[in-house]
């Protein structure tokens, strides 16, 4: 099992379109074949920064998941209102694994 963490960069007056945004995710993410762990947005401290976290087997298995999502037409919806909303200003993957019990 590895868990992709997603570190944003957003607008720190479009929160409310964030969290619309994280929403959405919050079904077609598990539908998706992930097994969503959250979105996280901002509330204390920095006002720019946010997470989306979730487990997937392995990279293979993250491959299948994103093929997916990109034809689930929730999906592509939602990843077309953040393109025309522009409140992500940057995106970062990171994948990790567990190594403490």
């Amino acid at each position: 099992m590895i868990t992709c963490f997603i570190r944003y960069e957003i607008d720190p007056f479009k929160k409310g379109e964030f969290e619309r945004y994280s929403e959405v995710w919050g079904e077609a993410i598990p539908r998706c074949g992930a097994d969503l762990i959250g979105y996280f947005a901002p509330h204390e401290g920095s006002a720019t920064t946010a997470y989306g976290v979730y487990n997937i087997a392995d990279l293979a298995a993250y491959e299948q998941y994103r093929a997916r999502l990109a034809a689930d037409p929730q999906g592509r919806e939602n990843y077309e209102f953040a393109r025309r909303e522009r409140f992500i200003l940057k995106e970062d993957r990171i994948f990790l694994r567990l190594c403490s019990r």
